[in-house]
C-alpha cells in the first residue's frame, strides 16, 4: 500500500494542466472500512497537502458525525478523491476534476482496500463514475434513491458551503439521508 500511496503522491501524469502544479492528496490504510470519493482538493487543501481541511470538510464531519481524529484515522477512513490534484478555477468554482486520476489510480487503490464495506460518493463525478448507468439523470435524484446503493454505496452532494441553497431547496436529505449515513459510519467504526 505505501509503495502505491507514494506513486500517487509523485504522480505528475496531468502537470501541464494544473495551475498551481501537481500536488496528489490521498489517504488510506489497508485496514479502512470506509472510502470517501469526492471531487478534488481546492486551493486550501492544496497549500495544506490535508484532505477535507476546509470548510467542505467541516461540513462533512458534521455529517458523519466524527470528531476530527477518527476522520483523519486512516485505519477508519480511506480518502481518495476523483482528482487527486487541484484542478484550477472555472467561471462558477473549481473546474472539474482532471480526468486522468480515477482510470490511473482507484482501481489499484481499492484492491489494497479488502475490507472496506462502504463507499461515500460525493458528488456528480464520483457518482456517474462509480454508478455508472444506476446514477439517475442528477444528483438530486441519485442522492434521494440511496438506498438502492446501499449497502456498498451511499451516494451524497458536496457539503460545500456553496450547496446551501440546494440544502434548503432539499430539506428530506438532512431528515433521510443523514440518519442513514451516520447509522453506518457508526456501526462500520
Amino acid at each position: 500500500m505505501q509503495e502505491l500511496l507514494n506513486n500517487i503522491r509523485n504522480c505528475t501524469i496531468c502537470s501541464t494542466h494544473l495551475p498551481l502544479g501537481p500536488r496528489p492528496v490521498v489517504s488510506a490504510h489497508p485496514e479502512g472500512k470506509i472510502v470517501i470519493i469526492g471531487q478534488a482538493p481546492g486551493t486550501k487543501v492544496h497549500a495544506s497537502g490535508i484532505p477535507w481541511d476546509d470548510a467542505s470538510g467541516k461540513q462533512l464531519r458534521k455529517w458523519l458525525n466524527v470528531t476530527d481524529e477518527d476522520f483523519y484515522d486512516e485505519t477508519k477512513f480511506a480518502i481518495i478523491p476523483m482528482g487527486f490534484c487541484y484542478p484550477g478555477k472555472g467561471k462558477t468554482g473549481d473546474l472539474p476534476p482532471r480526468p486522468e486520476c480515477a482510470p490511473q489510480w482507484h482501481d489499484a487503490l481499492l484492491k489494497k482496500l479488502p475490507n472496506v464495506q462502504l463507499i461515500l460518493l460525493i458528488g456528480m463525478y464520483a457518482q456517474n463514475y462509480y454508478l455508472g448507468k444506476k446514477a439517475k439523470q442528477t444528483l438530486t435524484e441519485t442522492v434521494a434513491n440511496h438506498k438502492a446503493y446501499l449497502p456498498k454505496y451511499l451516494p451524497l452532494p458536496h457539503p460545500s458551503p456553496r450547496n446551501r441553497f440546494w440544502l434548503t431547496k432539499n430539506p428530506w436529505f438532512e431528515v433521510e439521508v443523514l440518519p442513514v449515513l451516520r447509522k453506518r459510519v457508526k456501526v462500520l467504526m
